[in-house]
């Protein structure tokens, strides 16, 4: 999202004081986001094992291995999408045109699976699918034991990474709902069009552009996905590109570096094409909406009861019954045992506290969001202040340069890290197998979760207040905290809660990254399920839950206190928030 700026200064031009904090945001952006991206790129372009230059990439492209995990990832992600499409569009339009009870409720566990770890969803789903599910196996409805679940499978992946990502649509068709003028519908409607003409001919060719720009970034986001193939595609024997990177690297450490790099370069591709095709479909198709009044929910009463038991009823399958079966399997002693009033116990739970490797990873992933959350504040803030008072052409390009960690796939940014910090640095040796280097590859990858909301705040200041502060002799620092900062505080603490809520159970970066002693949540309720501990795995991600909620709820507290939108759940599209 560019800066939008007016009168800029010459690049490098900036006054006083704001010379020194303009470097300091540079040499942060170069560091952690510029240059371990570059140094990925420097590798995938190096000699094959012939020597030749340039020859590492057609080595690679031409293994089946890559070809078959190439393939497979473009199935998976484009079946996602449909599964994205077709729910988000069905659940945007319901919610968005009709006044429903419950909508705050309906809208968050719509959102839920941007606040649910892959890991933590696709676990769900297999103990819901699963023979001994406690859900389905008390109906008669689980599959019989011993059969193999056929969520391990890339039908199974590109539902549960359709699910996750639906978010994505859902919030892209909203927001086109809100832009509908509302002189649009009245006028429809005194010409006697009904409600399912309005939504035929108005609502549904307004919304198409971004349902598909909210689609393409779906599939953006399936690319790079791991949690959800990592849990389903490995032991099923689907391969894609981000499993693949992680089970070269794990089997042969880094002396695959280059070949890595290369599979690694074919994600940025896939992820900036598909950024590339999203920004056409917006220039291109989007529809001015005008500045008139934002649509009303349709009046059409007959309809509402039928539309809430449909919503309900589509969120009962991909968000509470997955969750149930989750909770039931956590306190279930073993596997195949039924759970009942006789067998339900918080062993699982207790096994957990007594075991060292899990204290050590709940306070180690604690420690990187709050340690993450505060670097990237401070850094936001910083860039807050240079956006809205110098103005210079250099704070628009790191404006772009700091997405990039966030726009590429997780995997190429642990790689990016690995191939950085391998090595010996002056001064600070090698952070490979450290805490520092799961620290700074999620300041660099969580930033913009609290960059954008804080620039949104800025830029919508007076600045005449920072004008009059720096007549009267007011430094940079000065002006930044005592007149930026107190404005946009709201907005930076709802960045921060919400980079927790996302970095507290992490995987993709940690998978490649963590080492002994540096566990984290995310690493913990893989590595329990990969060893066939499926109680225990259950029970860490319930806890992992707990984790994403509590930030939830004090973020849902503090709602009166933040701009409009900062809360995706409290829109106020469709009316009720009852």
């Amino acid at each position: 999202m560019p800066i939008s700026l007016v009168a800029d200064r010459p690049a490098w031009r900036f006054r006083g004081g704001e010379g020194i904090l303009a470097a300091l945001v540079l040499a942060w952006v170069l560091a952690v986001s510029v240059w371990p991206l570059l140094r990925l790129f420097a590798e995938a372009l190096g000699p094959g094992r012939d020597g030749m230059p340039l020859d590492l990439i057609p080595e690679v492209l031409s293994a089946r291995a890559t070809g078959r995990a190439f393939w497979n990832t473009l199935a998976a992600s484009a079946g996602s999408v449909v599964i994205s499409a077709g729910l988000e569009v069905a659940l945007a339009l319901l919610t968005g045109l009709f006044r429903l009870r419950g909508q705050v409720a309906m809208t968050f566990l719509i959102l839920s699976p941007l606040l649910i770890p892959s890991q933590t969803m696709a676990l769900a789903w297999i103990e819901l699918t699963g023979a001994s599910s406690p859900v389905l196996a008390p109906l008669g409805l689980a599959p019989p034991p011993g059969q193999t679940n056929s969520i391990y499978s890339g039908w199974g992946i590109a539902l549960l990474m359709g699910i996750e990502h639906m978010p994505l649509v859902f919030i892209a068709v909203r927001a086109a709902l809100i832009a509908i003028p509302a002189d649009l519908v009245e006028a429809a409607r005194i010409v006697g069009a009904g409600t399912g003409r309005i939504v035929a001919r108005i609502v549904l060719p307004l919304v198409a552009p971004a349902a598909l720009a909210g689609a393409v970034l779906a599939f953006a986001a399936a690319v790079g996905n791991f949690g959800v193939p990592a849990l389903l595609g490995i032991p099923g024997r689907f391969p894609m590109l981000t499993t693949l990177i992680y089970q070269r690297l794990n089997g042969f450490g880094p002396s695959i570096a280059g070949q890595v790099a290369v599979l690694a370069l074919i994600l940025v591709v896939l992820a900036v094409a598909a950024m590339a095709v999203r920004a056409l479909v917006l220039a291109r198709l989007a529809v001015p909406m005008g500045q008139s009044a934002p649509m009303a929910p349709l009046s059409a009463s007959r309809w509402q009861g039928l539309a809430a038991a449909t919503v309900w009823a589509l969120l009962a399958m991909i968000a509470i019954l997955p969750m149930l079966a989750l909770l039931g399997t956590a306190l279930t002693p073993a596997l195949g045992v039924a759970l009942n009033a006789h067998t339900i116990t918080l062993r699982n739970f207790a096994d957990l506290a007594a075991n060292p490797a899990i204290g050590r990873a709940m306070i180690n992933s604690t420690l990187l969001s709050v340690l993450a959350a505060a670097g990237c504040a401070l850094v936001a803030l910083a860039f807050a202040f240079l956006a809205t008072s110098a103005r210079s052409r250099l704070v628009r390009v790191l404006d772009w340069l700091v997405d990039a960690p966030w726009v590429v796939p997780g995997t190429v940014v642990a790689l990016a890290m690995i191939l950085v910090f391998l090595r010996p640095l002056p001064l600070i040796g090698s952070l490979y197998g450290s805490f520092a280097i799961l620290l700074v590859a999620y300041l660099a990858r969580f930033l913009p979760l609290v960059l954008r909301p804080v620039l949104a705040v800025a830029e919508a200041l007076d600045p005449a207040l920072d004008e009059a502060a720096r007549i009267v002799g007011a430094g940079p620092l000065r002006r930044l905290a005592r007149i930026m900062a107190p404005q946009v505080l709201p907005a930076l603490m709802a960045g921060s809660l919400l980079l927790v809520m996302t970095a507290i159970n992490e995987l993709t970066l940690s998978a490649l990254l963590w080492s002994a002693g540096h566990e984290t949540v995310g690493v913990m309720v893989f590595a329990l399920q990969y060893e066939g501990n499926s109680t225990a795995a259950a029970a860490m991600a319930v806890l992992s839950l707990v984790l994403v909620l509590l930030p939830a709820l004090a973020l849902d507290r503090m709602a009166h206190r933040l701009p409009p939108g900062t809360l995706p759940w409290r829109s106020p599209v469709g009316g009720s928030a009852a």
